[in-house]
């Protein structure tokens, strides 16, 4: 899906109160060239798309955070909501759940988060990455939600690979019954920060009650995964947002402040719930 230039180049040209000499100009283009980009006649470069999202951002107009809130606002009904995926390199066609990864959180399926910055921090280090607003009707879909708790650290640490040895044990087939039987998933987010905790608590070197205060410090929102078919033919594509570099390093750099953040409170959680709770071998064993 191509990037909705001309719309938010033209949204952009009635908020700043200019008029198309003075953009053209500011563009370093011709007019000719503006008014056969404007009419459809000439297709517009990634060189000059690059080029003009930078012109928007460099007059301190997020336009990809703007279109993300009036998308919020037009499709808040029952249900239906506005969600965000972040591409490294795009999405080729429809979506596709036989062209998702196998190895993430809750294994294959189409991951989406609650906020564009969300999205956006995620992806922000890759130079091909965008952001996609995505809608979503829940209605007769089956939903798991998951919370910060041993339920959903065993799910992640599962579907990741570092259960194996418990993959027979009844809390195991629960876990995995459950996501099965579902069309999506609600739960909350697992950065390699979070996955590094859930290895420790798997390893048998903190308790469940350390493992989940620290996997609560670091809150990172939720996120909503698309494992059936059916799901995925609920969603629709209504942008793909152009991430200039100068937003990419500003995301960057607000991630860096929550991961310091969430560091020394995961060191906080860590002492304050010291052998409070119980062990993996204790839970896998009752």
């Amino acid at each position: 899906m191509k990037y909705d230039v001309i719309n938010d180049l033209l949204m952009v040209k009635k908020m700043l109160n200019i008029t198309d000499e003075k953009l053209s100009s500011e563009l370093l283009i011709s007019r000719s060239t503006l008014n056969r980009w404007i009419n459809g006649k000439s297709e517009i470069s990634n060189r000059s798309i690059k080029g003009i999202y930078e012109y928007i951002y460099s007059k301190n107009i997020d336009v990809n955070k703007i279109k993300s809130q009036l998308y919020l606002e037009e499709y808040s009904k029952e249900n239906e909501i506005v969600l965000f995926h972040g591409s490294k390199t795009g999405i080729e066609g429809n979506i596709d759940l036989n062209k998702t990864k196998i190895n993430n959180d809750f294994g294959q399926g189409f991951y989406c988060g609650e906020t564009f910055e969300q999205a956006a921090m995620f992806v922000s280090s890759y130079s091909t990455s965008s952001i996609y607003i995505i809608k979503f009707k829940s209605k007769n879909l089956k939903v798991l939600k998951f919370d910060v708790d041993t339920k959903w650290m065993f799910a992640i640490a599962y579907y990741r690979g570092r259960l194996d040895e418990y993959k027979d044990s009844k809390v195991i087939k629960e876990i995995d019954k459950e996501v099965k039987d579902a069309d999506y998933i609600i739960a909350p987010i697992a950065d390699n920060k979070m996955f590094s905790i859930i290895s420790n608590f798997i390893d048998g070197e903190i308790t469940d009650e350390q493992c989940r205060h620290s996997l609560s410090a670091t809150d990172l929102g939720y996120q909503y995964i698309f494992i059936s078919n059916k799901a995925i033919d609920n969603l629709g594509i209504l942008s793909n947002c152009y991430i200039t570099e100068k937003e990419k390093e500003d995301y960057l750099k607000s991630r860096e402040t929550s991961i310091k953040l969430g560091n020394d409170k995961v060191k906080a959680a860590r002492i304050k719930y010291a052998r409070i709770g119980k062990y993996i071998d204790d839970i896998m064993g009752e």
